[in-house]
């Protein structure tokens, strides 16, 4: 907001970008990670109606301020809508959003949100899809990357240990945070991403979680092979193994 540059003004539509969320679907199952600021409007965008679960990568307001627009899904679903994070992303979003996580008085309707916390302490299967949780740096906190079968999300990382790399041995398509061209102190930047995918070898890389220092196409131009910024809207169809 209140920003005249180039990307800010640009026509092109993959440079007017949301705050983070993505759907994931196999089978029966969708799952949603992050219930980000924007929520609604990319619901609405998407038609995408119905979770079976939210996946809270950390407690950050970008991440987790659409908790409202959940309710939207409880009438979908007919039922209390699992939200799994850590403790501690868990607890904060409790303290912040308490009304969200109370049973609603029967016959009322879902006026509001409810959600059942559940604590992911490691690999847990939902529905028709496992979810293999590991850990990043994101300045002095630690947030919650995702794995998915060959598939993993990285949003919001500054810093990779040797066992989340591990985590992501074999990954064939990764999503993964690069917020500007230059350094920042807790997201990750275009040339430390780039190490990173060059170290974990996907066959396919996406950034995400960009800002307005980077414009769609010149970006798009510049990156290696096998590797391309998101977009919101963005739709990626991938199989176990091609």
């Amino acid at each position: 907001m209140g920003c005249d540059c180039a990307v800010c003004c640009s026509d092109n539509p993959k440079n007017r970008r949301s705050r983070p969320s993505i759907a994931v679907e196999r089978g029966e199952t969708r799952l949603l990670v992050d219930a980000a600021t924007d929520l609604r409007q990319q619901m609405l965008a998407s038609g995408l109606t119905r979770f079976d679960a939210v996946l809270l990568s950390h407690a950050h307001a970008d991440h987790t301020n659409g908790i409202d627009d959940l309710r939207a899904v409880n009438w979908q679903i007919r039922r209390p809508l699992d939200v799994y994070g850590t403790a501690e992303t868990l607890d904060s979003v409790r303290q912040r959003f308490g009304y969200a996580f109370t049973a609603i008085e029967p016959g009322r309707g879902w006026y509001k949100p409810e959600l059942a916390a559940r604590r992911m302490d490691g690999p847990v299967q939902i529905g028709d899809i496992e979810v293999v949780p590991f850990a990043r740096a994101h300045g002095a906190d630690t947030t919650l990357g995702f794995r998915f079968g060959d598939v993993a999300y990285s949003t919001d990382a500054n810093g990779l240990s040797d066992a989340a790399f591990a985590a992501l041995d074999g990954v064939g398509l990764w999503i993964v945070d690069c917020l500007r061209p230059d350094w920042n102190p807790v997201h990750s930047h275009l040339e430390q991403t780039l190490e990173w995918i060059e170290r974990a070898g996907p066959r396919r890389a996406v950034l995400t979680h960009m800002n307005h220092e980077f414009d769609y196409d010149e970006l798009a131009a510049a990156l290696p092979d096998g590797v391309e910024p998101a977009y919101d809207g963005m739709v990626i169809d991938w199989p176990e193994s091609d």
